[in-house]
Protein backbone atom coordinates (compact mmCIF):
# COMPACT_ATOMS: atom_id res chain seq x y z
CA UNK A 1 0.00 0.00 0.00
CA UNK A 2 1.57 3.26 -1.16
CA UNK A 3 2.30 6.06 1.31
CA UNK A 4 2.55 3.68 4.26
CA UNK A 5 5.44 4.27 6.70
CA UNK A 6 7.74 1.41 7.65
CA UNK A 7 6.65 1.65 11.32
CA UNK A 8 2.99 1.38 10.39
CA UNK A 9 3.67 -1.49 7.99
CA UNK A 10 5.57 -3.36 10.68
CA UNK A 11 2.67 -2.88 13.12
CA UNK A 12 0.13 -4.22 10.59
CA UNK A 13 2.34 -7.20 9.73
CA UNK A 14 2.91 -8.04 13.40
CA UNK A 15 -0.39 -9.90 13.56
CA UNK A 16 -1.53 -8.12 16.73
CA UNK A 17 -2.78 -4.63 15.91
CA UNK A 18 -4.31 -1.69 17.75
CA UNK A 19 -5.93 0.08 14.82
CA UNK A 20 -8.79 2.55 14.53
CA UNK A 21 -10.08 5.00 11.95
CA UNK A 22 -9.87 8.77 12.18
CA UNK A 23 -11.56 11.39 10.01
CA UNK A 24 -10.86 15.11 9.76
CA UNK A 25 -13.24 17.59 8.14
CA UNK A 26 -11.76 20.99 7.26
CA UNK A 27 -14.24 23.67 6.29
CA UNK A 28 -13.29 26.33 3.77
CA UNK A 29 -13.25 28.95 6.56
CA UNK A 30 -10.57 26.97 8.45
CA UNK A 31 -12.76 25.36 11.14
CA UNK A 32 -11.84 21.70 11.71
CA UNK A 33 -13.73 18.71 13.10
CA UNK A 34 -12.13 15.40 14.09
CA UNK A 35 -13.85 12.03 14.61
CA UNK A 36 -12.71 8.50 15.44
CA UNK A 37 -14.33 5.10 15.91
CA UNK A 38 -12.00 4.40 18.86
CA UNK A 39 -13.44 4.51 22.40
CA UNK A 40 -11.12 7.37 23.45
CA UNK A 41 -10.16 10.70 21.92
CA UNK A 42 -7.01 10.74 19.77
CA UNK A 43 -4.94 13.80 18.93
CA UNK A 44 -2.39 14.44 16.16
CA UNK A 45 -1.60 17.19 13.65
CA UNK A 46 -3.25 19.67 16.03
CA UNK A 47 -6.67 18.02 15.70
CA UNK A 48 -8.59 16.25 18.47
CA UNK A 49 -10.49 13.27 17.04
CA UNK A 50 -13.55 12.80 19.22
CA UNK A 51 -14.67 9.32 20.23
CA UNK A 52 -18.30 10.19 20.98
CA UNK A 53 -19.28 11.37 17.50
CA UNK A 54 -20.91 8.17 16.26
CA UNK A 55 -19.29 8.71 12.85
CA UNK A 56 -18.82 5.69 10.60
CA UNK A 57 -17.85 5.30 6.96
CA UNK A 58 -18.81 2.75 4.35
CA UNK A 59 -16.26 0.82 2.29
CA UNK A 60 -14.07 3.01 0.13
CA UNK A 61 -14.49 2.36 -3.59
CA UNK A 62 -11.21 2.88 -5.46
CA UNK A 63 -10.44 2.42 -9.13
CA UNK A 64 -7.64 3.03 -11.60
CA UNK A 65 -7.68 5.74 -14.22
CA UNK A 66 -9.87 8.81 -13.76
CA UNK A 67 -12.73 7.01 -12.04
CA UNK A 68 -13.74 8.86 -8.89
CA UNK A 69 -12.83 7.27 -5.55
CA UNK A 70 -15.82 7.64 -3.28
CA UNK A 71 -17.48 6.49 -0.10
CA UNK A 72 -20.12 7.75 2.32
CA UNK A 73 -19.85 8.86 5.93
CA UNK A 74 -22.71 8.52 8.39
CA UNK A 75 -22.93 10.23 11.75
CA UNK A 76 -25.05 11.84 14.41
CA UNK A 77 -25.79 15.57 14.54
CA UNK A 78 -24.81 17.13 17.87
CA UNK A 79 -23.42 20.31 19.35
CA UNK A 80 -20.15 18.49 20.08
CA UNK A 81 -19.77 17.24 16.52
CA UNK A 82 -21.43 18.41 13.34
CA UNK A 83 -24.55 20.47 13.90
CA UNK A 84 -27.67 20.86 11.81
CA UNK A 85 -26.97 24.59 11.53
CA UNK A 86 -23.64 23.92 9.82
CA UNK A 87 -25.34 21.83 7.15
CA UNK A 88 -28.29 24.22 6.76
CA UNK A 89 -25.96 27.21 6.35
CA UNK A 90 -23.81 25.42 3.78
CA UNK A 91 -20.64 25.70 5.85
CA UNK A 92 -19.70 22.09 5.02
CA UNK A 93 -20.18 22.44 1.27
CA UNK A 94 -16.95 21.41 -0.45
CA UNK A 95 -15.13 20.82 2.87
CA UNK A 96 -11.91 18.79 2.69
CA UNK A 97 -12.04 15.29 4.19
CA UNK A 98 -9.06 13.17 5.27
CA UNK A 99 -9.32 9.60 6.58
CA UNK A 100 -6.54 7.70 8.32
CA UNK A 101 -5.97 4.21 9.63
CA UNK A 102 -4.24 4.89 12.97
CA UNK A 103 -2.40 2.86 15.60
CA UNK A 104 -4.22 4.29 18.61
CA UNK A 105 -1.42 3.13 20.93
CA UNK A 106 1.07 5.21 18.90
CA UNK A 107 -0.82 7.79 16.79
CA UNK A 108 2.35 8.80 14.93
CA UNK A 109 1.99 5.44 13.17
CA UNK A 110 -0.81 6.07 10.70
CA UNK A 111 -1.70 5.75 7.04
CA UNK A 112 -3.66 8.37 5.08
CA UNK A 113 -6.19 6.16 3.32
CA UNK A 114 -8.47 8.75 1.70
CA UNK A 115 -8.34 12.44 0.81
CA UNK A 116 -11.10 14.31 -0.94
CA UNK A 117 -14.07 16.54 -0.25
CA UNK A 118 -17.72 16.44 0.69
CA UNK A 119 -20.11 16.05 -2.22
CA UNK A 120 -23.83 15.62 -1.63
CA UNK A 121 -24.80 16.17 1.99
CA UNK A 122 -28.18 15.37 3.48
CA UNK A 123 -29.67 15.07 6.95
CA UNK A 124 -32.61 13.20 8.44
CA UNK A 125 -33.71 11.93 11.84
CA UNK A 126 -30.93 13.62 13.79
CA UNK A 127 -28.23 12.12 11.55
CA UNK A 128 -26.31 13.16 8.45
CA UNK A 129 -25.19 11.32 5.33
CA UNK A 130 -22.17 12.79 3.54
CA UNK A 131 -20.94 11.62 0.14
CA UNK A 132 -17.13 11.72 0.05
CA UNK A 133 -15.48 12.22 -3.33
CA UNK A 134 -11.80 11.59 -4.07
CA UNK A 135 -9.23 13.94 -5.61
CA UNK A 136 -9.83 12.61 -9.13
CA UNK A 137 -13.34 14.08 -9.07
CA UNK A 138 -11.88 17.45 -10.12
CA UNK A 139 -10.43 15.86 -13.29
CA UNK A 140 -13.91 14.91 -14.52
CA UNK A 141 -15.16 18.48 -14.70
CA UNK A 142 -15.55 19.97 -18.20
CA UNK A 143 -13.00 22.65 -18.98
CA UNK A 144 -12.68 25.15 -21.80
CA UNK A 145 -13.56 28.63 -22.93
CA UNK A 146 -17.16 29.72 -23.38
CA UNK A 147 -17.66 32.02 -26.38
CA UNK A 148 -20.47 34.45 -25.61
CA UNK A 149 -21.11 38.17 -25.69
CA UNK A 150 -21.22 38.77 -21.91
CA UNK A 151 -18.05 38.49 -19.83
CA UNK A 152 -17.38 34.99 -18.44
CA UNK A 153 -15.16 36.13 -15.56
CA UNK A 154 -16.21 36.62 -11.95
CA UNK A 155 -15.64 40.16 -10.73
CA UNK A 156 -12.28 40.26 -8.94
CA UNK A 157 -10.98 36.82 -9.99
CA UNK A 158 -7.71 36.18 -11.86
CA UNK A 159 -9.33 36.41 -15.29
CA UNK A 160 -11.04 39.70 -14.42
CA UNK A 161 -8.00 41.17 -12.70
CA UNK A 162 -9.97 43.99 -11.06
CA UNK A 163 -8.85 44.93 -7.55
CA UNK A 164 -11.97 45.18 -5.39
CA UNK A 165 -9.88 46.81 -2.65
CA UNK A 166 -9.90 50.03 -4.67
CA UNK A 167 -11.88 52.80 -2.95
CA UNK A 168 -15.52 53.08 -3.97
CA UNK A 169 -16.29 49.44 -4.75
CA UNK A 170 -16.82 47.99 -1.28
CA UNK A 171 -18.87 49.28 1.66
CA UNK A 172 -18.70 47.85 5.19
CA UNK A 173 -21.83 48.88 7.07
CA UNK A 174 -23.85 47.92 10.14
CA UNK A 175 -27.26 46.36 9.58
CA UNK A 176 -29.99 48.85 10.49
CA UNK A 177 -33.07 46.85 9.52
CA UNK A 178 -33.63 43.39 8.09
CA UNK A 179 -36.75 41.54 6.90
CA UNK A 180 -36.95 37.77 6.32
CA UNK A 181 -33.14 37.61 6.21
CA UNK A 182 -33.35 38.81 2.60
CA UNK A 183 -34.21 42.55 2.66
CA UNK A 184 -31.85 44.99 4.35
CA UNK A 185 -32.57 48.70 4.68
CA UNK A 186 -30.50 51.77 5.48
CA UNK A 187 -31.40 55.43 5.74
CA UNK A 188 -28.73 56.02 3.09
CA UNK A 189 -25.53 54.58 1.65
CA UNK A 190 -23.60 57.78 1.16
CA UNK A 191 -21.15 57.83 -1.73
CA UNK A 192 -22.74 54.97 -3.67
CA UNK A 193 -25.19 55.70 -6.46
CA UNK A 194 -28.46 53.83 -6.79
CA UNK A 195 -28.03 50.36 -8.29
CA UNK A 196 -24.29 50.30 -7.55
CA UNK A 197 -24.48 47.00 -5.62
CA UNK A 198 -27.09 45.28 -7.82
CA UNK A 199 -25.72 41.87 -8.98
CA UNK A 200 -23.03 42.24 -6.35
CA UNK A 201 -22.40 40.31 -3.17
CA UNK A 202 -23.24 40.71 0.52
CA UNK A 203 -20.85 39.05 3.00
CA UNK A 204 -21.58 38.83 6.74
CA UNK A 205 -18.56 39.92 8.79
CA UNK A 206 -19.62 39.11 12.36
CA UNK A 207 -22.45 37.69 14.44
CA UNK A 208 -24.01 34.23 14.19
CA UNK A 209 -23.91 34.26 10.37
CA UNK A 210 -20.29 35.42 10.07
CA UNK A 211 -18.67 34.11 6.89
CA UNK A 212 -21.92 33.52 5.00
CA UNK A 213 -22.67 35.44 1.82
CA UNK A 214 -25.43 35.94 -0.75
CA UNK A 215 -25.88 37.59 -4.14
CA UNK A 216 -27.70 40.92 -4.38
CA UNK A 217 -30.83 40.96 -6.52
CA UNK A 218 -31.85 44.62 -6.18
CA UNK A 219 -30.37 47.90 -5.00
CA UNK A 220 -33.13 50.50 -4.96
CA UNK A 221 -35.02 53.14 -3.02
CA UNK A 222 -38.13 51.75 -1.33
CA UNK A 223 -40.36 53.65 1.10
CA UNK A 224 -37.73 56.35 1.41
CA UNK A 225 -34.94 53.93 2.45
CA UNK A 226 -32.06 52.31 0.57
CA UNK A 227 -33.05 48.68 0.00
CA UNK A 228 -30.63 45.82 -0.64
CA UNK A 229 -32.62 42.72 -1.57
CA UNK A 230 -30.95 39.30 -1.83
CA UNK A 231 -31.78 36.54 -4.30
CA UNK A 232 -32.23 34.11 -1.40
CA UNK A 233 -32.21 34.58 2.39
CA UNK A 234 -28.97 34.40 4.32
CA UNK A 235 -28.92 30.88 5.77
CA UNK A 236 -27.72 32.04 9.19
CA UNK A 237 -29.26 34.34 11.80
CA UNK A 238 -28.52 37.92 10.76
CA UNK A 239 -29.45 40.63 13.27
CA UNK A 240 -29.47 44.39 13.55
CA UNK A 241 -26.03 45.61 14.60
CA UNK A 242 -24.13 42.91 12.67
CA UNK A 243 -21.60 44.19 10.15
CA UNK A 244 -21.82 43.28 6.47
CA UNK A 245 -19.70 43.99 3.43
CA UNK A 246 -21.42 45.13 0.21
CA UNK A 247 -19.47 44.56 -3.01
CA UNK A 248 -20.27 46.40 -6.25
CA UNK A 249 -22.11 44.41 -8.89
CA UNK A 250 -21.29 43.74 -12.53
CA UNK A 251 -23.83 42.89 -15.26
CA UNK A 252 -21.10 41.39 -17.52
CA UNK A 253 -21.55 43.98 -20.30
CA UNK A 254 -18.56 45.54 -22.02
CA UNK A 255 -20.02 49.02 -21.46
CA UNK A 256 -20.19 48.40 -17.71
CA UNK A 257 -16.65 47.04 -17.70
CA UNK A 258 -15.41 50.20 -19.40
CA UNK A 259 -17.43 52.88 -17.61
CA UNK A 260 -17.90 51.44 -14.10
CA UNK A 261 -14.65 49.53 -13.59
CA UNK A 262 -12.27 50.96 -16.24
CA UNK A 263 -11.18 47.38 -16.89
CA UNK A 264 -12.08 46.80 -20.53
CA UNK A 265 -8.62 45.37 -21.36
CA UNK A 266 -9.51 42.35 -19.22
CA UNK A 267 -13.04 41.92 -20.60
CA UNK A 268 -13.58 38.16 -21.06
CA UNK A 269 -16.56 38.27 -23.42
CA UNK A 270 -16.93 38.55 -27.18
CA UNK A 271 -19.25 41.52 -27.77
CA UNK A 272 -18.93 41.38 -31.58
CA UNK A 273 -20.21 37.83 -32.02
CA UNK A 274 -22.99 37.79 -34.64
CA UNK A 275 -26.48 37.22 -33.35
CA UNK A 276 -28.93 34.44 -34.19
CA UNK A 277 -30.54 36.51 -36.98
CA UNK A 278 -27.26 36.67 -38.87
CA UNK A 279 -26.53 32.98 -38.34
CA UNK A 280 -29.92 32.09 -39.84
CA UNK A 281 -29.54 34.44 -42.82
CA UNK A 282 -29.83 32.95 -46.32
CA UNK A 283 -28.67 34.24 -49.73
CA UNK A 284 -30.96 36.77 -51.39
CA UNK A 285 -31.11 38.49 -54.77
CA UNK A 286 -30.95 42.10 -53.61
CA UNK A 287 -29.21 44.05 -50.92
CA UNK A 288 -25.94 43.36 -49.10
CA UNK A 289 -25.73 40.26 -46.93
CA UNK A 290 -22.26 40.75 -45.50
CA UNK A 291 -23.01 40.32 -41.83
CA UNK A 292 -22.20 43.96 -41.16
CA UNK A 293 -24.36 46.26 -39.04
CA UNK A 294 -27.33 47.96 -40.64
CA UNK A 295 -27.39 51.72 -40.70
Amino acid sequence: MSGMSEAFRAHVESGVTTLCRCWAIRREDGVQHGFTDHDRDIEFDGVVFRADSGLTALTLEQATGLSVDNTEALGALSDAGLSEDEIEQGRLDGAEVLAWLVNWAAPDQRWLKFRGHIGELRRSGGAFHAELRGLTDALNRPLGRVYQKPCTAVLGDLACGFDLARPGYVAEVTVQSIEDRAKLRWDALAGFELGWFQRGRLTVLDGAAAGLWALIKRDAIDDGTRLIELWEPIRGELSEGDRVRLTAGCDKRMETCRLKFDNVLNFQGFPDLPGEDWLMAVPKKSGANTGGSRR
